[in-house]
């Protein structure tokens, strides 16, 4: 596929971006924040804390923050497995409703105060009474009763896959309930977490410093004595600031990698979210045209995949047709090549749906999205789809696609947890399912999912089926999370994470 003027045009901006950037940087120093060996770790994050309140707390790049200070009940390994953590093991009842969890004793908050049940009890109270960012973490949570002081009694108003799962993110940290929901909290975290925070050298909106807590309960998890997060959210700065050696750590993109890799810096490469076409209006209210599966088939024969990753992210990246990833469980080899590039038989397709002569398609454009408009309003149109891009307010973007503005979208989701990623994009409370499209045959399976305990990965194999032979979506290819450290310490990515939990890291041999 050749890209035509406007395409291409959108391209040359990257190249451009990317020489300009390669040239930019500082000279690379010998090792980063601290030499091998360091007992220090800096890391830059590309987004800011709106507060160190659990309630508020987000899965994604802040999380690390938050690791820093708070313990979550159940611990994520780098490959996915849960393992013990405040709790020490966990069971449930035979219908998946109630989740009998035993605690780790002789632990305390930072302020003294003791960790146990009650504790435990009182933070999972204040996440589900609070609502905050991540509360349909525990939606399905009912009720929690304390049986002794290391014992919990979690019970669940329906069964929830992902429910331990959540009890590694937001819905498993613990805070002090001396502080819980006091201004104390969001100016600084009060946890039973490896580290304080140093008040004095943190400073909000820059910087945040905590350092090794005496007497925690596992110094495995402690590997530095000082842990250091810079705000960095402008990836020009954040790129000078790991080849320059100020940060260990950081996420870049494919131009500014070409820095970081010059700089001698080491790659962490992970694939954690999918880019492409939501195509929301699947009963045909704002676009009739797409209640028609062959017009939505169309729509995802007309893509070159593999020219639209190079052209985008210089190749960092794996073409596919479906939404779930290779880690998900629920991921289909095949179904990566079900929609080869193929404009003759979209052209076919959509003159069987009676749309032989085309249709016009609006689409928000919006920043870092400019270029793949381009894109797809170029490989549109050669199959007859003209594409009208609206511009969009970035900050109008997520409520507008909820409030079904659109009929389809740019954008890239998350490809995590079956039960996650179908809550998140499949189900009809999905924030990515505007419309509440369904059907009987996948609403079975999506109940199949949410029934199926140890098996709900594996069902969710068809509904990932299910959604990709009738092109619920567009996808085009998993994004290569570019994440750059430097010679001074080593980490382990974390499996479905954009940026590595903080236990990850440890100094450099």
């Amino acid at each position: 596929m050749k890209l035509g003027p406007k395409a291409a045009a959108a391209a040359l901006i990257i190249s451009a971006s990317l020489a300009l950037t390669a040239c930019g940087g500082s000279a690379p120093a010998a090792g980063g924040a601290g030499a091998a060996g360091t007992t220090s770790l800096t890391l830059g994050t590309v987004v800011d804390l709106k507060s160190f309140d659990t309630s508020v707390a987000h899965i994604g790049h802040t999380m690390p923050i938050f690791q820093a200070a708070y313990d979550t009940l159940i611990q994520r390994l780098p490959d996915g497995k849960l393992a013990p953590m405040l709790a020490t093991k966990w069971e449930y009842n035979a219908d998946n409703t109630v989740l009998t969890v035993s605690l780790r004793t002789g632990v305390t908050f930072s302020d003294g105060a003791k960790f146990d049940a009650a504790a435990a009890k009182a933070n999972l109270d204040y996440f589900k009474k609070v609502k905050g960012s991540d509360a349909y973490q525990v939606a399905s949570l009912g009720d929690v009763a304390v049986v002794d002081d290391s014992t919990l009694k979690i019970t669940l108003t329906t069964p929830d896959p992902a429910f331990e799962y959540y009890l590694t993110q937001a819905a498993g940290l613990m805070g002090s309930p001396k502080v819980l929901g006091t201004p104390e909290m969001a100016a600084a975290p009060d946890g039973t977490g490896p580290y304080v925070m140093d008040k004095a050298s943190s400073v909000v909106g820059s910087q945040y410093v905590f350092t090794k807590r005496e007497g925690y309960w596992n110094t495995d998890l402690q590997k530095f004595s000082k842990v250091t997060f810079k705000v960095l959210t402008d990836l020009t700065a954040r790129t000078n600031a790991l080849v320059s050696g100020q940060i260990d750590g950081a996420l870049l993109d494919p131009k500014t990698g070409k820095q970081a890799d010059a700089a001698g810096m080491k790659l962490n490469a992970s694939q954690v979210d999918w880019q492409g076409l939501l195509l929301f209006d699947r009963d045909g209210k704002i676009n009739p045209e797409l209640a028609n599966v062959k017009v939505r088939q169309a729509i995802n024969y007309a893509f070159d995949r593999k020219t639209i990753l190079d052209q985008q992210l210089l190749g960092q990246g794996t073409v596919t047709s479906q939404v779930f990833g290779p880690e998900s469980g629920a991921y289909i080899k095949d179904l990566d090549t079900k929609y080869t590039y193929d404009p003759a038989k979209a052209k076919s397709l959509l003159a069987e749906a009676g749309y032989a002569s085309g249709f016009t398609l609006k689409l928000p454009t919006f920043t870092g999205y400019e270029s793949l408009v381009a894109i797809v309003t170029q490989q549109l149109g050669d199959i007859g789809i003209k594409v009208e891009a609206v511009p969009e307010p970035q900050a109008n973007l997520i409520a507008d696609f909820a409030a079904g503005k659109f009929a389809a979208a740019p954008f890239q989701l998350y490809q995590g947890e079956p039960w996650v990623a179908i809550n998140q994009m499949i189900s009809t409370t999905a924030l990515y399912n505007p419309f509440k499209n369904t059907s009987p045959e996948l609403q079975a399976k999506i109940d199949a999912v949410h029934n199926g305990a140890a098996n709900s990965a594996e069902l969710a194999k068809d509904v990932n089926t299910y959604v990709t032979d009738n092109a619920w979506f567009a996808p085009l290819y998993r994004l290569n999370q570019m994440y750059y450290t430097s010679k001074a310490v080593t980490v382990t990515p974390q499996l479905q994470q954009a940026v590595p939990s903080l236990y990850n890291y440890a100094p450099a041999k």
